[in-house]
């Protein structure tokens, strides 16, 4: 009998049958107090995931690109500077994006597999005298690279430079799976969505807001409607929205929370690690490089791996999926053919790890690529028995 196989890409990922379940109602009115009662304390919880007591979360019918448009539209004005860079296919669209609205970006160019440049991020913010630029953008996660950049260290930038610019962080592929600190390291605007960490479909973008940003958004005047965050805000806080919800996606992300604090935080964290790892040194049995450059830029949700010369990642992929049943992240942009993904975030447990690698082992050993069936297996394999004991699996 056929059934669905994991997935592998870096989202969406794996749905837990329990947040189907929850899922699974009846059509109830949104207008009704009871889904206020239940709505107001899901807001108040997702701080919690954010690390934040003084940001308000907000939620929007849509996916992290829209929780981008909200960002930029609701605190900037068409011609305002803004810095970014980009080292990934992610980093990439956040510029076009600021680009499409009229913003002027400083573009900071890097090399695809480098983290933020924190460094060059001071120099130019140091050198803005007059304090034209409004936002510095960073990607926490560049799913595209597998790479984890500091962003704690853009925060010193800005200290460093005096500069009053509002820090937005594209959380998308890291939030609820990866520590994060809105609070700790002054973000103004955090992005993410329900489609990877918080284990459910697409269709939610989750935003957490400083005091600061929510200020910025009187002055701003680049247009918005469906995407405003005062129409938003205004209707949370009576535990309704400006339009209809997904009610069952807020379902699901009721649920999600409630998983995630049911294991604690500080566990998910920590097993998002541990499978992270295994795969690494699956990966390294294999003698394949990854496309991040240093080891503390590894992502503990996608493992982003190089081809040898001579091969086609996305043969690869295809491949996979084809024959196995078994999807796996394509290489994008710069790195299109190059590379493939291995996503191990949200619903992941070591043993589903363990037949992610096996299966794009037997994929690569099928297209004649230079690896000895087995060896990444056993390496992860090995890291998992020996770690066994070291953290609480969340078993489902």
């Amino acid at each position: 009998m056929a059934t669905q196989n994991p997935v592998f890409i870096p989202g969406p990922t794996n749905m837990p049958d329990r947040i189907r379940r929850a899922m699974d109602v009846q059509t109830v009115d949104h207008r009704a107090s009871d889904f206020a009662d239940q709505f107001v304390p899901l807001l108040d919880d997702l701080k919690r995931v954010f690390k934040t007591t003084v940001g308000e979360v907000l939620l929007f019918p849509s996916t992290g690109t829209g929780g981008w448009e909200a960002a930029v539209t609701n605190t900037l004005s068409p011609g305002d500077e803004v810095l970014a860079a980009r080292y990934g296919m992610f980093s990439q669209r956040w510029i076009k994006l600021c680009r499409d609205q009229g913003l002027y970006v400083h573009a900071v160019e890097s090399e695809w597999g480098d983290g933020v440049p924190a460094d060059e991020y001071e120099r130019i913010l140091k050198a803005d005298t007059q304090h034209r630029i409004k936002a510095v953008l960073a990607c926490h996660n560049e799913t595209a690279t597998g790479v984890t950049s500091d962003i704690a260290s853009v925060r010193r930038a800005l200290d460093n430079a005096q500069h009053p610019a509002m820090l937005f962080v594209d959380g998308v592929s890291s939030i609820a799976s990866m520590d994060f600190r809105m609070d700790d390291w002054g973000v103004d605007i955090a992005v993410t969505g329900s489609q990877k960490g918080f284990m459910l479909g697409a269709g939610l973008a989750i935003l957490a807001i400083s005091p600061k940003a929510i200020a910025a958004c009187a002055n701003a005047r680049c247009p918005r409607a469906y995407f405003d965050l005062q129409a938003m805000r205004e209707a949370n806080r009576k535990g309704s929205f400006p339009y209809t919800p997904p009610l069952g996606l807020i379902r699901g992300l009721r649920e999600s929370v409630t998983m995630l604090e049911e294991e604690g935080l500080t566990r998910v964290f920590a097993r998002h690690h541990r499978i992270a790892e295994g795969v690494r040194r699956a990966v390294a049995a294999w003698s394949l490089p990854l496309v991040a450059r240093r080891p503390e830029l590894y992502s503990d949700t996608v493992t982003a791996v190089r081809v040898p010369e001579g091969f086609d990642a996305t043969e690869l992929v295809n491949h996979a999926y084809e024959h196995y049943g078994v999807s796996y992240g394509i290489g994008l942009g710069d790195i299109a053919g190059k590379a493939f993904r291995i996503g191990h975030l949200g619903d992941m447990t070591d043993v589903m790890a363990l037949a992610g690698i096996a299966t794009i082992e037997m994929a690569m050993a099928n297209l004649d690529y230079p690896i000895e069936l087995g060896r990444g297996v056993a390496a992860a394999q090995a890291y998992y028995s020996a770690t066994r004991n070291r953290w609480k699996q969340r078993v489902a």
